[in-house]
């Protein structure tokens, strides 16, 4: 096979998942050459994420690489991956999930339930914001932005007292000593498809896809399914705080989900199981269910909070 072309972001932590999958491709015999591309979120390091308002918005240009040819493959987090992928590429893998849960690091050492009354914690995301806030309603949830190593200078400097991240992202980059707390899922679940990388290709690039099967996890590509079923069932993509867990467990794929609102005062959480094959229908039958518990009510007041922002 030819030499391959990976587009990858140019973060540290997008050239380490990069690289990762290029010396996976490696074990298979096939060399790959990585191709850096920049993409709207890189472009919008000071603002809140909510707030750019644009979908796929880490993977838009990844994806016009590939369907202008001028990269064979690209690597993604899944959670930057929207539930629908456009026409003429698709997932042709998903790789084994790494740790799924959220990290807290603070400055002084303190936990999430040590940190003093009013502490600020630093996060883009609605999802740990709902979370944090539902745990604990006194704290002081600070927008941040920025890579990984930009959030930890930001807390060293004093800007926050702590800040959450995904733990998998600080194991990948060798950041795992700066821990304080890993979080359980029953405080904070993670996002959609959260430590787990996809490879998207062209749908119509068999050589690729065959061997980018070698690569693909069933059970995770089964969990994340499941997870993104439920999303696209719930909302479709735009920014809402919803956590999701799937994993299959002897044989079963069990699926937790929670819808917040946004400013942590509500939380409705369901668990559903099902066959691994039936991965879809058991994100929409969790979905509805949660719509059917009160969920759409907290999805439409944090729709209308996302457009007020935007």
């Amino acid at each position: 096979m030819k030499r391959l072309r990976i587009g990858t972001r140019g973060s540290a932590l997008a050239l380490w998942q990069a690289q990762h999958v290029r010396a996976r491709l490696a074990d298979l015999g096939v060399e790959a050459e990585l191709v850096v591309i920049k993409t709207s979120g890189d472009q919008f390091q000071t603002s809140q994420l909510a707030a750019i308002g644009l979908k796929g918005v880490f993977i838009k240009e990844l994806e016009e690489a590939l369907l202008g040819q001028r990269v064979d493959l690209a690597v993604h987090s899944m959670k930057d991956v929207p539930t629908e992928i456009p026409d003429g590429l698709v997932l042709a893998a998903i790789c084994q999930r790494e740790d799924v849960r959220d990290a807290l690091v603070s400055r002084n050492g303190a936990g999430l339930r040590t940190l003093p009354d009013g502490a600020r914690i630093g996060t883009s995301s609605l999802r740990r914001q709902a979370q944090l806030l539902w745990f604990r309603r006194d704290l002081r949830v600070v927008p941040l932005r920025g890579n990984v190593d930009t959030r930890l200078r930001k807390l060293s400097a004093g800007e926050v007292e702590a800040i959450v991240l995904a733990k998998a992202g600080l194991d990948r980059l060798g950041a795992s000593d700066r821990i304080t707390e890993v979080l359980p899922p029953e405080i904070s679940l993670p996002a959609v498809g959260q430590g787990a990388l996809g490879i998207e290709c062209r749908a119509d690039d068999r050589p690729v896809c065959e061997l980018l099967a070698a690569l693909d996890h069933p059970e995770t590509r089964a969990a994340i399914t499941a997870e993104r079923a439920l999303l696209s069932a719930l909302q479709g993509g735009c920014q809402v705080p919803v956590g999701a867990w799937g994993r299959v467990q002897e044989g079963r794929l069990v699926l937790d989900a929670a819808v917040l609102a946004s400013d942590g005062s509500a939380c409705i959480r369901q668990q559903a199981a099902d066959q691994p094959a039936n991965a879809v229908a058991l994100g929409r039958r969790l979905a509805q269910t949660l719509l059917e518990s009160g969920a759409d009510r907290l999805l439409q007041l944090a729709g209308r909070e996302f457009r007020s922002r935007s």
